[in-house]
């Protein structure tokens, strides 16, 4: 495969057992939230961190912990009425939040994704709004406090709400040609096809990410564990002969031009011990991806 198994905090359990379970199997990435394992995530990750440095971690702003809000609130950077919304992208906030998980994490966060853009925003205003967090993020990458950037969105790209092309000129336009935009994270499975649909015939939003050098991380491949229920055993066998329901899933998304990471959440040994395995193998050719696409749909 092209793609590199990363692990996935969103829906883990017990983050740590996770973390050490992914770093003891040579995972080389983590992807966590401040929000996630009701907002003890980054704190349950940073022993982790600290024991394994060769490890990369990802986090992200905009959503706000229960936890975190008085916080906030008492910090000056959130109004009542954005704290209890659990919600926010403005630069103040952002600033804040940069700090926090670099604090909770131990370490420089390798990347930071603008989590959820698209929530409560509309058309009108989603261009400013990505456009000052890049503001924001670009000068703590030139402070030392990240590494780099990103976009990670559950519908953004799908709704058309906005796409590669225009996150690339918000970025140059807020950090010049050096910007610090590196990469963008999006569900991607036999559920949400449509984008790997559209980079078999070179075109959407994992093609223009390619084009603009940045890496994708695929999360939800198996779309919360629906997948395997949706997976008949001729599709598996069509995807890869003796492959579980699970693993041909995984495959496909592995598989997919443009993903460079594969985000699973588990902390169970056997569903890591079958992703890394399904990692380990040559990628499904495209044009088996392109009958898969052809009998699922988009």
């Amino acid at each position: 495969m092209t793609a590199s198994l990363g692990l996935g905090t969103y829906r883990c359990r017990d983050v740590a057992r996770a973390a050490a379970m992914a770093a003891a199997a040579g995972a080389d990435w983590i992807d966590t939230a401040p929000n996630y394992a009701q907002g003890q995530a980054e704190r349950a990750l940073a022993p982790v961190l600290a024991r394994h440095p060769e490890l990369k971690v990802s986090t992200k702003v905009g959503f706000l912990a229960p936890g975190s809000r008085g916080l906030a609130l008492r910090a000056g950077v959130v109004a009542a009425g954005t704290a209890e919304a659990g919600h926010c992208l403005a630069p103040r906030y952002i600033g804040w939040q940069v700090e926090c998980n670099r604090r909770t994490l131990g370490r420089t966060p390798d990347l930071v994704f603008v989590h959820n853009p698209e929530h409560g925003c509309s058309r009108e205003a989603i261009t400013d709004r990505l456009y000052l967090a890049f503001l924001t993020l670009e000068k703590a990458c030139q402070a030392g406090l990240i590494r780099g950037y990103g976009v990670a969105t559950w519908s953004g790209f799908s709704s058309g709400l906005f796409d590669v092309p225009l996150l690339l000129e918000l970025a140059s336009k807020a950090g010049g040609p050096q910007h610090h935009l590196r990469a963008i994270q999006l569900p991607l499975s036999l559920v949400n096809l449509a984008p790997i649909a559209q980079a078999l015939d070179g075109v959407g939003v994992l093609a223009d990410a390619v084009a603009a050098e940045l890496e994708v991380f695929a999360s939800a491949p198996l779309h919360g564990g629906a997948v395997p229920g949706l997976v008949t055993p001729e599709l598996a066998e069509l995807i890869r002969s003796g492959s579980t329901p699970a693993g041909a899933g995984l495959a496909v998304v592995a598989s997919a031009p443009g993903v460079r990471r594969l985000l699973v959440s588990t902390d169970q040994p056997q569903h890591w011990s079958e992703a890394t395995t399904v990692i380990g193998q040559p990628p499904v050719p495209l044009d088996t991806l392109r009958k898969v696409t052809d009998v699922l749909g988009t």
